[in-house]
């Protein structure tokens, strides 16, 4: 598969799966910084749909760890070969220097979940968001922890406790570089059901004002 055709097929995928996030990196204007991210979005949504791919607890797990044990390669630098999504992610990781442990806490919250754990904001959500940003402005950016949370509360539908913590997190955002932003912009997004034009009014609004 050509390299343009495999980003290509992963920007769809990313799109119909997680059109927030997919919006959110139109405002990433560098191309390969822009294919990183969506790379690391599409592997999520591959850990996202397996629940509502197979009806038995014990077979999402059987696949979570699948995609478990791939992380040793994409590591590695070694991705399994024809697989876009980790051949992807594995580009993204070593370019981006990303570090595992928020993948491997990503794929056991999503065990949790099939098991009828309640939703792990810090894995689910904040561990994924600070490895967006990690992409785009490097380590050491602690501010995007909260925004984190907000779209952790917003998706779980707990929007009186994410519009409690809104205010502090735009504080913190404050110190967040503007290349980093359209990693959180997506928790401005404070109606999950809202259409298209409303949401992408929205975050061109988060991204002139740095706001969520």
């Amino acid at each position: 598969m050509g390299t343009d055709l495999g980003l290509s097929l992963l920007d769809g995928q990313v799109r119909d799966a997680d059109p927030d996030r997919w919006l959110s990196s139109r405002f990433v204007g560098e191309t390969q910084a822009r294919a990183d991210l969506i790379a690391l979005y599409a592997f999520e949504a591959e850990l996202s749909a397996i629940p509502t791919r197979v009806s038995q607890p014990m077979l999402a797990e059987m696949r979570f760890t699948w995609w478990a044990e791939q992380m040793d390669g994409v590591f590695a630098g070694t991705p399994r070969k024809g697989h876009p999504v980790l051949e992807a992610l594995a580009g993204a990781v070593a370019r981006g220097g990303l570090e595992r442990a928020p993948f491997d806490a990503l794929i056991e919250a999503q065990i949790g979940r099939v098991h009828g754990d309640p939703h792990d904001l810090e894995a689910l959500f904040v561990g994924p968001m600070q490895a967006a940003v990690h992409l785009l402005a490097g380590p050491g950016h602690e501010a995007a922890a909260l925004a984190g949370r907000v779209r952790g509360l917003v998706w779980t539908g707990r929007f009186d406790e994410a519009k409690a913590l809104r205010a502090e997190a735009n504080r913190a955002l404050k110190r967040l570089p503007s290349e980093a932003f359209p990693a959180v912009a997506h928790a401005a997004l404070t109606r999950p059901d809202a259409p298209e034009p409303v949401k992408r009014l929205r975050l061109v609004w988060a991204v002139a004002t740095g706001r969520i």
